[in-house]
């Protein structure tokens, strides 16, 4: 008898599942077969992680433009090659001189998490050197549009960024600035650019009262000058590190830089996230070893292998596809506690880039990444349906005329309808 009736339960679950599964697949075809998705490239692929049942897919193998959802890869890479906490600086300590190189860090005085690990230690020694030729990386990334250089969202990348590599301007009563040695720099004027291109000559509309980031230009001298006016003393700079007796300075928890990457889609830290991994690998500093190394190993087993040319999502040159996003958010899903993986994603209706998408009924139901640029806006990431399911998911919309609201709109229609169906 008990047989009979664990046999009627799972014939009862496996046709409520189908039966909803048909409802979602035939309302979804609907909407994007329709005129609304005519004129633009869409793909979609969300599956239950625990029935490995397919649930929707169309255009899943196909490669999209994926704008930030980028930094889910960068995700996957530094949780799998950095430890618990940042690599702050390498160092070897010899005689009475601490030679120091930098590791990517990009927390060190960040207007945000204003990380001061490094410079408390170096203000140890009397005599510092400094060496800055383990950077082997362009500034910018490739495919970056190069009149974007003096937007708040695309800094240069280093070896050791300090400031975020952003002037920070803040106008109350009076020009509040950081770091301090620009202000002199400063041009009070309204223009049409906030810097000049190949010189950190800065513009700043006094009539603004909302606090302004803009990217300064960095080199070894700029970084020498700027270290030796926060640590009061003079840095000298080397052109040989040495070999032995190399060692590693920790700095803060890497889960807090992994958060605000995600959380506000920072471009600066997910650069400078995969410099920090490649220096887990070797002595030069450089993102492809990174990206190589993972897609070598962790990720060997991608049935389309992206074209990965950043850590951010800034260059048009990146080429992904639904199933490879779907892949890496299920590795996260099976290898880390949902509580934090959760914590990384904005969550619909409350945080980050989601904050004005995406609400739940009573609790939030939609985890995940957002990754637009002009005419592209994507979503991966994890929905928790009303049954108690949690679904992994990556709609990606290239290619579209119309405002990204309108786009939003039909794919919340969506997710809503998946989330009270299935």
């Amino acid at each position: 008898m008990k047989k009979i009736v664990v046999l009627l339960l799972l014939t009862f679950l496996i046709t409520g599942c189908s039966t909803s599964k048909r409802r979602i697949v035939k309302k979804i075809d609907t909407q994007i077969k329709s005129e609304q998705y005519k004129n633009q490239f869409t793909g979609f692929l969300i599956i239950d992680p625990v029935s490995m049942d397919t649930i929707y897919s169309i255009n899943s193998t196909r490669y999209f433009i994926p704008a930030s959802n980028t930094k889910i890869f960068t995700l996957f890479t530094s949780l799998n090659l950095l430890p618990d906490s940042i690599p702050t600086l390498k160092y070897v300590i010899k005689n009475d001189t601490l030679i120091a190189q930098g590791t990517g860090d990009p927390a060190v005085l960040h207007p945000y998490f204003n990380d001061s690990t490094a410079l408390h230690f170096m203000d140890k020694y009397e005599n510092i050197a400094f060496y800055p030729n383990n950077f082997r990386e362009e500034k910018f990334g490739p495919g970056w549009s190069w009149d974007d250089y003096h937007w708040y969202y695309s800094p240069e990348r280093s070896s050791l960024p300090l400031y975020g590599n952003v002037l920070t301007i803040k106008n109350t009563d009076s020009l509040e600035v950081h770091p301090k040695y620009f202000k002199d720099s400063i041009v009070s004027i309204d223009y049409p650019v906030n810097r000049e291109l190949q010189k950190n000559v800065f513009y700043f509309n006094p009539s603004k009262k909302d606090t302004v980031e803009i990217p300064f230009r960095v080199d070894t001298n700029t970084t020498k000058i700027l270290l030796e006016k926060v640590l009061k003393k003079k840095i000298q700079i080397t052109r040989t590190f040495p070999e032995v007796g190399q060692q590693i300075l920790y700095g803060m928890p890497s889960d807090s830089v992994y958060k605000r990457m995600m959380q506000v889609s920072d471009n600066f830290l997910a650069e400078q996230l995969l410099i920090l991994g490649s220096s887990t690998l070797s002595d030069t500093l450089n993102s492809y070893k990174a990206r190589e190394y993972v897609l070598d190993n962790q990720l060997s087993d991608l049935r389309q292998p992206p074209r990965w040319v950043d850590g951010s999502g800034l260059s048009r040159y990146n080429l992904f596809s639904p199933e490879s996003f779907v892949h890496v958010l299920y590795k996260m899903y099976r290898e880390i506690p949902r509580e934090r993986l959760f914590l990384f994603f904005p969550t619909g209706g409350e945080s980050g880039t989601l904050e004005d998408w995406y609400p739940g009924d009573q609790n939030p139901y939609i985890y995940a990444k957002t990754g637009s640029l002009g005419n592209n806006h994507n979503l991966s990431g994890y929905l928790i349906t009303k049954s108690g399911k949690t679904l992994i998911f990556s709609f990606m919309n290239n290619h579209f005329m119309e405002s990204s609201s309108e786009i939003k709109k039909r794919m919340q229609g969506i997710f809503e309808n998946i989330r009270d169906t299935y």
